[in-house]
């Protein structure tokens, strides 16, 4: 299995391939992801443009294990087939797929990517898939497409198509996301895949931004697509483990493992009444601690 199939996304900033001066150092402000969009930024007229900008890009840049994910043209295009085998060659980590709505969909874009890692001498398996689920089909459909390819390690919302769909529109509020954003998590922890949430667009109204990301993350989403650096530091403050937050695992982890031995399955830490179904919650917060660089601990 590819390794960063599970690794920390806690934000992915989208960025423009036709402007060079915005994808050559994004990362200095430490985003988990870049996404070097190739579809909605992108003028019709610019789009070859934006393809040799990506190529030398991924080629020439150090982006310091910083993951680059490559936005291609949708399906319904001519573009999509030329962006995959451009972002393959140039040594993508993963291909993100605008307006998805089924599984045969990212079959579809699999393929194209398993004949450009032949194509260019790319380590077959290596470029992985997220899926952007922007309809109310897409929505409905989420669950087959996060069981659609091996390759596939997440879904998103986008929010601004999605809205559309419904005949609505985005209120600040959340609460014409809030049944896909729900549907979407309970998919993919049934599938076994990340889920990450749409962008929050008013760069002005950063005590909305936050309550926003506090409530994905209350939800049980794995990260946020961003489109300022500006944002960064609120979406790693609210999905990093606080300090408080590992001891209580570190506690959790340290008793079931030695009550557990003892044949005792009920107990209390710190006052709160824990058994083993509080084992998984607790190694996954000390994983996710760790990969945010703020736990050295070996449990």
């Amino acid at each position: 299995m590819n390794p960063n199939l599970k690794r920390l996304r806690r934000s992915m900033m989208f960025l423009n391939c036709q402007k060079p001066a915005l994808i050559k150092d994004p990362y200095i402000y430490k985003p988990d992801s870049i996404m070097l969009d190739l579809e909605d930024a992108v003028a019709e007229r610019e789009k070859d443009a934006a393809r040799y900008s990506l190529f030398h890009a991924l080629r020439e840049i150090d982006y310091r294990g910083v993951e680059r994910v490559v936005r291609i043209n949708g399906l319904d295009t001519d573009l999509w087939r030329e962006d995959i085998r451009c972002a393959v060659a140039g040594g993508c980590d993963s291909v993100r797929i605008p307006k998805t709505e089924t599984a045969e969909d990212v079959r579809r874009v699999e393929a194209a990517i398993a004949a450009a890692e032949q194509e260019f001498g790319v380590e077959p398996g290596r470029t992985l898939i997220m899926a952007a689920l922007e309809s109310a089909r897409g929505v409905m459909n989420a669950f087959e497409v996060c069981q659609s390819s091996p390759r596939l390690f997440g879904i998103a919302l986008s929010g601004g198509d999605y809205t559309k769909d419904l005949q609505t529109t985005i209120s600040g509020t959340g609460v014409e996301l809030m049944g896909a954003r729900q549907h979407m998590i309970i998919a993919a922890r049934a599938a076994g895949v990340q889920c990450f949430d749409t962008v929050y667009t008013n760069l002005d109204d950063m005590n909305g931004f936050r309550k926003d990301v506090e409530t994905i993350h209350a939800m049980g989403f794995d990260g946020k697509s961003i489109i300022n650096p500006r944002q960064i530091p609120i979406v790693h403050d609210v999905f990093t483990p606080k300090a408080k937050d590992i001891l209580f695992a570190e506690k959790v982890v340290r008793e079931i493992d030695t009550k557990k031995a003892q044949g005792i399955g009920v107990f209390t830490v710190d006052g709160k009444m824990i058994d083993i179904a509080f084992y998984a919650g607790a190694k996954r917060t000390l994983a996710l601690a760790r990969a945010s660089g703020v736990y050295k601990g070996d449990l």
